[in-house]
Protein backbone atom coordinates (compact mmCIF):
# COMPACT_ATOMS: atom_id res chain seq x y z
CA UNK A 1 0.00 0.00 0.00
CA UNK A 2 2.93 2.26 0.25
CA UNK A 3 6.69 1.81 -1.03
CA UNK A 4 8.80 3.82 2.60
CA UNK A 5 11.62 2.12 1.28
CA UNK A 6 11.56 4.07 -2.02
CA UNK A 7 11.14 7.84 -0.35
CA UNK A 8 13.46 6.74 2.24
CA UNK A 9 16.38 6.73 -0.84
CA UNK A 10 15.32 9.97 -2.48
CA UNK A 11 15.65 11.47 1.12
CA UNK A 12 18.80 9.14 2.39
CA UNK A 13 21.45 11.90 2.94
CA UNK A 14 18.72 14.50 4.47
CA UNK A 15 17.91 11.62 7.26
CA UNK A 16 21.06 10.54 7.97
CA UNK A 17 22.49 13.85 8.67
CA UNK A 18 19.78 14.96 10.82
CA UNK A 19 19.98 11.75 12.56
CA UNK A 20 23.53 11.77 13.01
CA UNK A 21 22.76 15.45 14.54
CA UNK A 22 20.85 13.93 17.50
CA UNK A 23 23.39 10.85 18.01
CA UNK A 24 26.35 13.58 18.52
CA UNK A 25 24.46 15.81 20.90
CA UNK A 26 22.54 13.28 22.47
CA UNK A 27 19.95 15.52 22.98
CA UNK A 28 17.28 12.85 22.43
CA UNK A 29 14.42 14.49 24.60
CA UNK A 30 13.12 17.98 23.50
CA UNK A 31 16.45 18.33 21.45
CA UNK A 32 17.02 20.66 18.69
CA UNK A 33 15.82 18.71 16.19
CA UNK A 34 12.08 18.47 17.99
CA UNK A 35 12.48 22.52 17.95
CA UNK A 36 13.24 22.62 14.41
CA UNK A 37 10.34 20.79 13.38
CA UNK A 38 7.96 22.37 15.59
CA UNK A 39 8.63 25.94 14.56
CA UNK A 40 8.76 24.46 11.03
CA UNK A 41 5.45 23.09 10.76
CA UNK A 42 4.04 25.95 12.21
CA UNK A 43 5.35 28.11 9.10
CA UNK A 44 4.02 25.53 6.72
CA UNK A 45 0.94 25.37 8.46
CA UNK A 46 0.07 28.96 9.54
CA UNK A 47 -0.91 28.36 12.94
CA UNK A 48 0.79 29.85 16.33
CA UNK A 49 1.18 26.62 18.09
CA UNK A 50 2.81 23.20 16.99
CA UNK A 51 3.09 20.90 20.39
CA UNK A 52 4.91 17.63 19.45
CA UNK A 53 3.84 14.63 21.07
CA UNK A 54 4.04 10.72 20.45
CA UNK A 55 1.51 9.40 18.88
CA UNK A 56 -1.58 10.65 17.04
CA UNK A 57 -4.08 8.53 19.41
CA UNK A 58 -2.07 10.44 21.99
CA UNK A 59 -2.80 13.60 20.51
CA UNK A 60 -6.74 13.61 20.22
CA UNK A 61 -6.43 12.64 23.50
CA UNK A 62 -4.30 15.46 24.75
CA UNK A 63 -6.45 18.35 23.18
CA UNK A 64 -9.58 17.12 24.71
CA UNK A 65 -7.97 17.11 27.98
CA UNK A 66 -6.67 20.42 27.12
CA UNK A 67 -10.04 21.91 26.62
CA UNK A 68 -11.41 20.40 30.05
CA UNK A 69 -14.24 18.39 28.86
CA UNK A 70 -16.23 16.58 31.41
CA UNK A 71 -16.78 12.90 32.29
CA UNK A 72 -20.41 12.49 30.47
CA UNK A 73 -19.77 14.99 28.43
CA UNK A 74 -20.65 14.42 24.77
CA UNK A 75 -18.66 14.59 21.74
CA UNK A 76 -20.13 14.16 18.06
CA UNK A 77 -17.44 12.18 15.59
CA UNK A 78 -17.98 9.72 12.63
CA UNK A 79 -19.07 6.34 12.70
CA UNK A 80 -17.00 5.50 9.33
CA UNK A 81 -13.35 5.84 10.44
CA UNK A 82 -10.38 4.54 12.71
CA UNK A 83 -11.22 3.33 16.06
CA UNK A 84 -8.95 5.52 17.50
CA UNK A 85 -11.16 8.93 17.52
CA UNK A 86 -13.65 7.30 19.60
CA UNK A 87 -11.11 5.25 21.58
CA UNK A 88 -10.16 8.36 23.42
CA UNK A 89 -13.27 9.98 23.69
CA UNK A 90 -14.34 6.82 25.86
CA UNK A 91 -10.93 6.69 27.99
CA UNK A 92 -11.56 10.31 29.31
CA UNK A 93 -15.26 8.54 30.28
CA UNK A 94 -16.53 11.23 27.91
CA UNK A 95 -19.73 9.94 26.18
CA UNK A 96 -19.18 9.26 22.39
CA UNK A 97 -22.04 9.98 19.86
CA UNK A 98 -21.28 8.43 16.62
CA UNK A 99 -23.10 9.82 13.57
CA UNK A 100 -23.54 9.11 9.99
CA UNK A 101 -21.41 10.30 6.96
CA UNK A 102 -21.57 12.01 3.56
CA UNK A 103 -21.85 9.11 0.96
CA UNK A 104 -19.71 10.98 -1.20
CA UNK A 105 -17.06 12.18 0.43
CA UNK A 106 -17.49 9.55 3.55
CA UNK A 107 -16.64 12.61 5.73
CA UNK A 108 -19.09 13.46 8.89
CA UNK A 109 -22.66 14.50 8.32
CA UNK A 110 -24.19 17.85 8.59
CA UNK A 111 -27.80 16.59 9.09
CA UNK A 112 -26.06 14.06 11.56
CA UNK A 113 -24.56 16.17 13.35
CA UNK A 114 -27.55 18.54 13.87
CA UNK A 115 -30.07 16.25 14.98
CA UNK A 116 -27.39 14.88 17.47
CA UNK A 117 -27.05 18.44 19.45
CA UNK A 118 -27.83 17.93 22.86
CA UNK A 119 -27.50 19.89 26.27
CA UNK A 120 -25.30 17.80 27.25
CA UNK A 121 -22.92 18.25 23.81
CA UNK A 122 -19.55 19.65 24.23
CA UNK A 123 -17.46 19.00 21.28
CA UNK A 124 -17.58 18.23 17.67
CA UNK A 125 -14.81 15.91 16.50
CA UNK A 126 -14.53 16.08 12.23
CA UNK A 127 -12.51 13.30 10.76
CA UNK A 128 -10.48 14.76 7.74
CA UNK A 129 -10.81 11.30 6.24
CA UNK A 130 -8.54 9.81 3.54
CA UNK A 131 -7.17 13.51 3.02
CA UNK A 132 -10.41 15.35 2.11
CA UNK A 133 -11.46 18.18 4.59
CA UNK A 134 -14.89 17.51 6.06
CA UNK A 135 -17.38 20.47 5.60
CA UNK A 136 -15.81 22.82 7.99
CA UNK A 137 -17.76 25.80 6.97
CA UNK A 138 -20.80 24.64 8.03
CA UNK A 139 -19.42 22.59 11.54
CA UNK A 140 -17.80 25.61 12.51
CA UNK A 141 -20.92 27.39 11.99
CA UNK A 142 -22.84 24.88 14.21
CA UNK A 143 -20.29 25.20 16.48
CA UNK A 144 -20.87 28.51 17.11
CA UNK A 145 -24.07 28.61 16.92
CA UNK A 146 -24.45 25.68 19.89
CA UNK A 147 -21.30 27.18 22.08
CA UNK A 148 -19.32 23.55 20.60
CA UNK A 149 -15.83 22.81 20.35
CA UNK A 150 -14.44 21.85 17.08
CA UNK A 151 -11.52 19.48 17.35
CA UNK A 152 -9.83 18.34 14.13
CA UNK A 153 -8.66 14.53 13.47
CA UNK A 154 -6.50 15.65 10.84
CA UNK A 155 -4.36 12.43 10.92
CA UNK A 156 -5.04 11.67 6.81
CA UNK A 157 -5.20 15.07 5.38
CA UNK A 158 -2.13 17.00 6.71
CA UNK A 159 -1.13 19.63 3.73
CA UNK A 160 -5.04 19.67 2.56
CA UNK A 161 -6.42 22.96 2.14
CA UNK A 162 -9.72 24.00 2.73
CA UNK A 163 -11.74 27.05 1.06
CA UNK A 164 -14.29 28.38 2.68
CA UNK A 165 -17.71 29.70 0.86
CA UNK A 166 -15.92 33.32 1.04
CA UNK A 167 -13.19 31.96 -0.95
CA UNK A 168 -10.77 32.34 2.20
CA UNK A 169 -8.31 29.38 2.83
CA UNK A 170 -7.23 27.62 5.48
CA UNK A 171 -4.50 24.58 6.00
CA UNK A 172 -6.46 21.10 7.71
CA UNK A 173 -6.02 21.43 11.30
CA UNK A 174 -5.75 24.96 11.63
CA UNK A 175 -9.81 25.94 11.76
CA UNK A 176 -11.41 24.69 15.12
CA UNK A 177 -10.48 25.30 18.27
CA UNK A 178 -7.65 22.59 18.17
CA UNK A 179 -6.39 19.89 16.34
CA UNK A 180 -4.42 16.97 16.45
CA UNK A 181 -2.02 14.68 13.30
CA UNK A 182 -0.48 11.47 13.17
CA UNK A 183 3.13 10.97 11.97
CA UNK A 184 2.40 7.36 11.69
CA UNK A 185 4.98 5.97 8.67
CA UNK A 186 2.27 4.93 6.18
CA UNK A 187 0.66 9.17 6.92
CA UNK A 188 1.32 11.68 3.68
CA UNK A 189 4.14 12.82 6.46
CA UNK A 190 5.20 10.02 8.50
CA UNK A 191 8.21 9.41 10.30
CA UNK A 192 10.04 6.41 11.06
CA UNK A 193 8.18 4.96 13.89
CA UNK A 194 5.54 6.92 15.98
CA UNK A 195 5.28 10.49 16.35
CA UNK A 196 1.89 12.75 17.07
CA UNK A 197 1.21 16.68 17.19
CA UNK A 198 -1.45 18.88 18.06
CA UNK A 199 -2.49 22.67 16.87
CA UNK A 200 -4.15 25.42 17.70
CA UNK A 201 -4.06 29.43 17.80
CA UNK A 202 -4.85 29.86 21.06
CA UNK A 203 -2.52 31.32 23.60
CA UNK A 204 -4.04 29.54 26.58
CA UNK A 205 -5.06 26.26 25.37
CA UNK A 206 -1.23 25.89 23.87
CA UNK A 207 0.19 26.53 27.47
CA UNK A 208 -1.91 24.28 29.02
CA UNK A 209 -1.02 21.63 26.34
CA UNK A 210 2.38 22.14 26.44
CA UNK A 211 1.92 21.27 30.43
CA UNK A 212 -0.26 18.17 29.59
CA UNK A 213 2.13 16.55 27.10
CA UNK A 214 5.23 16.60 30.37
CA UNK A 215 3.44 15.39 33.03
CA UNK A 216 1.73 18.66 33.78
CA UNK A 217 5.07 20.27 34.31
CA UNK A 218 6.25 23.78 33.31
CA UNK A 219 8.88 23.47 35.93
CA UNK A 220 10.53 20.98 36.41
CA UNK A 221 8.95 18.96 39.79
CA UNK A 222 5.92 21.57 39.76
CA UNK A 223 3.11 19.54 38.67
CA UNK A 224 0.50 22.49 37.80
CA UNK A 225 -2.13 20.28 35.91
CA UNK A 226 -3.00 15.90 35.48
CA UNK A 227 -0.46 15.61 32.39
CA UNK A 228 1.03 12.41 30.81
CA UNK A 229 4.23 11.66 29.43
CA UNK A 230 3.68 12.45 25.16
CA UNK A 231 7.02 13.61 23.82
CA UNK A 232 8.25 13.15 19.87
CA UNK A 233 11.48 11.62 19.88
CA UNK A 234 13.85 13.82 18.76
CA UNK A 235 14.73 10.83 16.18
CA UNK A 236 11.30 10.86 14.62
CA UNK A 237 11.56 14.81 14.40
CA UNK A 238 15.04 14.16 12.10
CA UNK A 239 12.92 12.48 9.90
CA UNK A 240 10.22 14.85 9.74
CA UNK A 241 12.37 17.60 9.09
CA UNK A 242 13.99 15.61 6.13
CA UNK A 243 10.31 14.82 5.14
CA UNK A 244 8.47 18.07 5.78
CA UNK A 245 9.94 20.67 2.86
CA UNK A 246 8.46 17.83 0.12
CA UNK A 247 4.95 17.64 1.34
CA UNK A 248 3.21 19.18 -1.08
CA UNK A 249 5.48 17.36 -3.83
CA UNK A 250 4.30 14.42 -2.43
CA UNK A 251 1.22 15.39 -2.23
CA UNK A 252 1.08 16.58 -5.89
CA UNK A 253 2.54 13.09 -6.76
CA UNK A 254 -0.65 10.94 -4.83
CA UNK A 255 -3.01 13.36 -6.39
CA UNK A 256 -1.18 12.56 -10.07
CA UNK A 257 -1.85 9.04 -8.96
CA UNK A 258 -5.26 9.69 -7.95
CA UNK A 259 -6.25 11.48 -11.54
CA UNK A 260 -4.38 8.39 -13.27
CA UNK A 261 -6.75 5.70 -11.02
CA UNK A 262 -9.45 8.46 -11.84
CA UNK A 263 -9.36 8.15 -15.42
CA UNK A 264 -8.43 3.61 -16.38
CA UNK A 265 -11.93 3.93 -14.67
CA UNK A 266 -14.17 6.43 -15.95
CA UNK A 267 -16.30 4.21 -18.02
CA UNK A 268 -16.61 1.76 -15.49
CA UNK A 269 -20.37 1.65 -14.11
CA UNK A 270 -19.44 -0.49 -11.94
CA UNK A 271 -16.56 1.65 -9.52
CA UNK A 272 -17.36 4.82 -8.01
CA UNK A 273 -13.91 7.12 -7.96
CA UNK A 274 -13.46 9.31 -5.18
CA UNK A 275 -15.54 12.78 -4.91
CA UNK A 276 -13.76 15.98 -4.16
CA UNK A 277 -15.75 18.87 -2.88
CA UNK A 278 -14.39 22.43 -3.33
CA UNK A 279 -15.50 25.74 -2.82
CA UNK A 280 -13.38 27.06 -5.41
CA UNK A 281 -11.70 27.55 -8.92
CA UNK A 282 -8.74 26.72 -8.74
CA UNK A 283 -7.05 23.08 -9.85
CA UNK A 284 -6.51 20.20 -7.02
CA UNK A 285 -3.03 20.55 -8.15
CA UNK A 286 -2.85 24.54 -6.42
CA UNK A 287 -4.72 24.24 -3.57
CA UNK A 288 -4.16 20.66 -2.18
CA UNK A 289 -7.97 20.57 -1.42
CA UNK A 290 -7.47 16.50 -1.55
CA UNK A 291 -3.84 15.25 -0.49
CA UNK A 292 -5.45 11.38 -1.14
CA UNK A 293 -4.03 9.27 1.96
CA UNK A 294 -5.98 6.72 0.85
CA UNK A 295 -7.64 6.20 -2.64
CA UNK A 296 -10.51 5.12 -1.91
CA UNK A 297 -13.55 3.29 -4.60
CA UNK A 298 -16.84 2.44 -4.05
CA UNK A 299 -17.53 -0.88 -5.98
CA UNK A 300 -21.53 -1.30 -7.01
CA UNK A 301 -23.00 -4.51 -8.22
CA UNK A 302 -20.24 -6.44 -7.64
CA UNK A 303 -18.71 -8.86 -5.45
CA UNK A 304 -16.32 -6.26 -3.21
CA UNK A 305 -14.76 -9.24 -1.14
CA UNK A 306 -13.95 -11.49 -4.05
CA UNK A 307 -12.21 -8.21 -6.13
CA UNK A 308 -10.01 -8.13 -2.24
CA UNK A 309 -8.97 -11.88 -2.65
CA UNK A 310 -8.28 -11.42 -6.66
CA UNK A 311 -6.24 -8.31 -5.74
CA UNK A 312 -4.45 -10.42 -3.07
CA UNK A 313 -4.18 -13.24 -5.47
CA UNK A 314 -2.31 -11.08 -7.76
CA UNK A 315 -0.13 -9.98 -5.48
CA UNK A 316 -1.78 -6.47 -5.55
CA UNK A 317 -2.17 -4.67 -1.69
CA UNK A 318 -5.27 -3.38 -1.59
CA UNK A 319 -7.54 -2.11 2.10
CA UNK A 320 -11.06 -1.99 3.25
CA UNK A 321 -10.93 0.88 5.39
CA UNK A 322 -13.09 0.15 7.51
CA UNK A 323 -15.08 -3.20 7.80
CA UNK A 324 -17.24 -2.72 10.82
CA UNK A 325 -18.56 0.90 11.67
CA UNK A 326 -17.43 2.06 15.39
CA UNK A 327 -21.27 1.59 16.04
CA UNK A 328 -21.45 -2.20 15.82
CA UNK A 329 -17.90 -2.82 17.85
CA UNK A 330 -18.35 -4.59 20.66
CA UNK A 331 -16.53 -1.93 22.60
CA UNK A 332 -18.70 0.74 21.16
CA UNK A 333 -22.33 -0.70 21.01
CA UNK A 334 -24.75 1.53 22.61
CA UNK A 335 -28.48 1.23 23.36
CA UNK A 336 -29.09 4.74 22.00
CA UNK A 337 -28.07 3.91 18.53
CA UNK A 338 -30.39 2.56 15.62
CA UNK A 339 -29.00 1.44 12.41
CA UNK A 340 -31.36 3.35 10.71
CA UNK A 341 -29.00 6.47 11.48
CA UNK A 342 -26.38 4.71 9.98
CA UNK A 343 -27.55 4.00 6.24
CA UNK A 344 -24.68 5.65 4.85
CA UNK A 345 -22.19 3.99 7.00
CA UNK A 346 -23.80 0.50 6.73
CA UNK A 347 -23.32 0.60 2.82
CA UNK A 348 -20.14 1.71 2.72
CA UNK A 349 -18.31 -1.19 4.84
CA UNK A 350 -19.77 -3.51 1.96
CA UNK A 351 -18.67 -1.56 -0.64
CA UNK A 352 -15.37 0.50 -0.17
CA UNK A 353 -11.81 -0.73 -1.30
CA UNK A 354 -8.89 1.44 -1.11
CA UNK A 355 -5.49 0.77 -3.64
CA UNK A 356 -1.76 1.37 -3.29
CA UNK A 357 -1.24 5.54 -2.58
CA UNK A 358 1.92 6.78 -2.02
CA UNK A 359 4.49 8.86 -3.61
CA UNK A 360 6.52 6.44 -5.73
CA UNK A 361 3.55 4.52 -7.86
CA UNK A 362 4.54 4.71 -11.17
CA UNK A 363 2.32 4.28 -14.57
CA UNK A 364 3.23 0.50 -15.11
CA UNK A 365 2.05 -0.28 -12.07
CA UNK A 366 -1.24 1.51 -12.04
CA UNK A 367 -1.85 0.20 -15.51
CA UNK A 368 -1.54 -3.22 -13.98
CA UNK A 369 -3.30 -2.52 -10.28
CA UNK A 370 -6.26 -0.97 -12.99
CA UNK A 371 -6.15 -4.11 -15.75
CA UNK A 372 -6.24 -6.29 -12.98
CA UNK A 373 -9.42 -4.60 -11.37
CA UNK A 374 -11.47 -3.90 -14.93
CA UNK A 375 -10.65 -7.62 -16.40
CA UNK A 376 -12.07 -9.28 -13.18
CA UNK A 377 -15.14 -6.91 -13.26
CA UNK A 378 -15.90 -7.45 -16.94
CA UNK A 379 -15.69 -10.98 -16.04
CA UNK A 380 -17.69 -11.16 -13.48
Amino acid sequence: MVDLQGQYHAIKDEVTKGMTEVLETSAYINGPQVKTFQKNLEDYLGVKHVIPCANGTDALQIAMMGLGLKPGDEVITADFTFAATVEVIALLQLTPVLVDVDPDTFNISIDAIKKAITPKTKAIVPVHLFGQCANMNEIMHIAKTNNLYVIEDNAQAIGATYTFKDGSQAKAGTIGDVASTSFFPSKNLGCYGDGGAIFTNNDDLAHTIRGIVNHGMYKRYHHDVVGVNSRLDALQAAVLNAKLPNLNQYNKARLSAAQKYDAAFKNIDSIITPVIKKNCSKTCDDCQCHVFHQYTLKIKGVDRDALVKHLNDKDIPCGVYYPIPLHSQKAYKDARYNESDFTVTNQLVKEVISLPMHTELDDEQINYITTTIIDFINQN
